[in-house]
């Protein structure tokens, strides 16, 4: 089988792009700051609690019909802005927010009929798992476990008004349209969309958003009458 991407909910097959995935098996880099003291042999690190962008590159190549796909594909590239989601086939249970990260250089072969050429990516350190975007619905207290060794930030639906807690972390709403999102990772609370801002109708314990710690994470409801969590799983 010919392996292929996704970029952005676009199929470069349809540009007759096919990769390679040898350097998409690479980790990213832990963030630590290196000082050196005076007087002290060694080197002191300060670990931020958090990991580097990595860049991904496919190598990549068009068989037939170069000339006309590969304007294609440069002219989609080139209209991309901003993260988006990357898939590639030979991990298919996992996702990549990622840019394009710029130039476009190729080897032709045989007079424009096919070539060859890198597509690098930058990409942030999480491979998300699919997995993980299946929400996960509570009317009653319960457990929701996060089988990974990551630490996951959820994406959360809490309807009606009262309060709930998250592996010990508490949350208070006071008032609901219907029902309020509490997006962990963006650390905002809205309805839909952040268009619609409901952060002064959220009291947080000690202004800390829930998250999955690995392992079992206890759900309880208090005056909420539905939980919808999407996990958003991740490994490195």
């Amino acid at each position: 089988m010919k392996n292929f991407l996704i970029f952005n909910g676009q199929s470069l097959r349809d540009f007759g792009v096919y990769i390679s995935g040898l350097n998409t098996y690479n980790a990213p880099s832990r963030d630590v700051d290196s000082v050196s003291v005076p007087g002290r042999n060694g080197t002191l690190t300060m670990d931020n609690g958090r990991y580097n962008n990595i860049s991904v590159t496919y190598p990549a190549f068009i068989c037939n019909n170069y000339d006309a796909r590969v304007e294609g594909l440069r002219n989609f590239l080139l209209s991309q802005s901003g993260f988006k989601r990357l898939e590639d086939t030979y991990h298919p249970e996992e996702f990549r927010l990622a840019r394009w990260a710029g130039e476009f250089t190729a080897d032709t072969l045989d007079a424009l009929i096919a070539g060859q050429f890198d597509l690098t990516f930058d990409c942030y350190p999480q491979r998300f798992l699919k997995d993980g975007e299946k929400q996960i619905e509570f009317t009653t207290n319960g457990n929701i476990n996060n089988p990974y060794l990551q630490t996951a930030l959820p994406l959360i639906r809490a309807y009606g008004t009262g309060s709930f807690s998250i592996g010990g972390i508490s949350v208070a709403i006071s008032s609901a349209l219907t029902y309020t999102d509490i997006d962990c990772e963006l650390q905002e609370c809205y309805k839909d969309s952040l268009a619609t801002n409901r952060n002064a109708y959220v009291t947080l314990t000690n202004g800390e958003f829930p998250k999955l710690s690995p392992g079992a994470n206890a759900i309880t409801l208090s005056g909420i009458s539905k939980l919808i969590i999407t996990p958003r799983f991740w490994i490195l």
